[in-house]
Formats: structure tokens, C-alpha cells, sequence
């Protein structure tokens, strides 16, 4: 069975879909982290690293990706997905 890839937005890496996580623009124009990787919307995938957080926020490449500006509630809800994911 061939294993879905995908690329970090920051780091530009591929891996494994399920290794990345996922931000979506939804319909609605709302931006939120897809947990699932179900979600309809325009999708970007971030390695769950603070570091390549970091890196994309200060490249811009979640917003460039998503075509909208990605709120700071977003940005802290993505941290703090990275570190229970991390603990977890």
C-alpha cells in the first residue's frame, strides 16, 4: 500500500501525512487546526516542531499557503498541539 506524502510548508521536508500537521482556510475563510486531516478547505502542513513553527511564521508560509492571514489564536493553538503532541 503506498503511504500518503506530503511537504512541510517551513522546512520544505516530506514525510508521511500522519507525521505533519495540518492547518485549513475553511470555507467560511476561518482558520483552524486540523486536527483529523479530514477537514474541508485549502490545507497547509507544518512538521510538529516548535522550530519549524517558528520558521514559518516569521517566512509567512502559512499565510502565503493559505492566502489569508493566520490569526495569533491560531498560531497559539498550533504550539500548543505541537507540545501535547510532543508530551504525549
Amino acid at each position: 500500500m503506498k503511504i500518503p506524502m506530503r511537504q512541510c510548508s517551513a522546512c520544505r521536508g516530506h514525510f508521511e501525512k500522519r507525521q505533519l500537521l495540518r492547518v485549513v482556510r475553511t470555507p467560511e475563510g476561518n482558520v483552524v487546526v486540523d486536527t483529523k486531516g479530514k477537514a474541508n478547505g485549502r490545507g497547509v502542513y507544518i512538521c510538529k516542531k516548535e522550530e519549524c513553527l517558528e520558521k514559518a511564521i516569521k517566512s509567512r508560509a502559512l499565510s502565503r499557503a493559505l492566502e489569508v492571514p493566520v490569526p495569533d489564536d491560531v498560531i497559539e493553538s498550533i504550539r500548543q498541539t505541537i507540545k501535547e503532541q510532543a508530551d504525549g
